[in-house]
């Protein structure tokens, strides 16, 4: 199967089960949103040795916000909510809380599952913190040096999928850069998706443990074009650089949109191939077939 000259490999993508909480986060201005959005979405590529996976999934007019300021929609994945109780806090706590103007309100406000936010943050205030109801909502309002932060007191956690990918094949690195670029920004309008890692790709994808004790994961060679010649290699022949696109999302259906997506921005001159990555079905219960995908 190919799209115009690219190949897509008769391969499939392994994703697996984890939990994630969605949060709105506001500010004043574009400016002051996006310097909370760094913050918080920092250091927040994979779970292999970051608390959480962390990302945009999009971005909010004041009229569609529930402050009516700007806002977005964040994503932050973990492996259970007991992760997620302990990473989101301390992300908003240190990285929002801290952000002129910012507020944060959760996402999934039907979500039975729920961890403490506002509660826990409410601490901060020193005993001048107060709470209001509204909407059978319960929001904390913590005196800071610029008038109040808002949070609200609890958050959702809901199952999601993680782990989609697509495996962007180039015959060099500026075509590899600019295919990966197009199916980044191919997903980007999608609702319920992220692509955690810089930029939304990643150089340095991973298989499944390491000869060296200790080590979760470490380097898939088979994609590594400096070891072309010395390792089996799943590269095309004419490919001298690759680069991965990881996704996560809300459910399998909102993962197979945006894998699709992807692979029909980055399919193009100079790109022989799109693969995935799988560690023969023994890491995730989700198999994105690529051609499927397509068909």
């Amino acid at each position: 199967m190919k799209i115009g000259p690219t190949l897509i490999a008769d391969t499939y993508a392994e994703a697996f089960r984890m939990r994630f909480a969605r949060l709105c986060v506001t500010a004043i201005d574009p400016h002051w949103l996006d310097a909370a959005l760094r913050e918080f979405c920092g250091y927040g590529s994979s779970v292999i040795g970051c608390d959480a996976e962390v990302g945009v999934e999009r971005m909010l007019a004041a009229d569609d916000s529930p402050d009516g300021r700007p806002g977005a929609l964040v994503m932050a994945f973990g492996f259970s909510g007991d992760a997620l109780a302990k990473a989101v806090p301390n992300r908003v706590g240190q990285c929002v809380m801290t952000c002129a103007t910012s507020a944060v309100f959760d996402a999934l406000p039907g979500a039975d599952d729920r961890f403490a936010l506002g509660s826990h943050l409410r601490f901060f205030g020193d005993g001048y913190q107060k709470s209001k109801r509204h909407l059978d909502r319960r929001f904390w309002r913590v005196p800071v040096m610029d008038g109040e932060f808002v949070c609200e007191e609890s958050f959702g956690v809901a199952k999601g999928v993680a782990g989609g990918n697509i495996i962007i094949q180039s015959r060099t690195q500026q075509g590899a850069l600019d295919a990966a670029r197009r199916a980044v920004e191919a997903v980007a309008p999608l609702p319920g998706t992220i692509t955690p890692f810089p930029g939304g790709v990643v150089r340095s994808g991973s298989k499944v443990g390491a000869k060296y004790a200790g080590m979760v994961a470490s380097t898939n060679q088979a994609f590594c074009p400096s070891l072309r010649g010395r390792l089996e290699t799943q590269l095309a022949p004419e490919a001298n650089c690759a680069y991965e696109i990881v996704i996560n999302g809300q459910d399998e259906q909102a993962v197979a949109a945006a894998m699709q997506r992807a692979i029909h921005a980055a399919a193009g001159p100079g790109i022989p191939a799109i693969s995935a990555g799988n560690y023969g079905g023994k890491l995730g219960k989700f198999h994105f077939h690529l051609r499927e995908l397509l068909g």
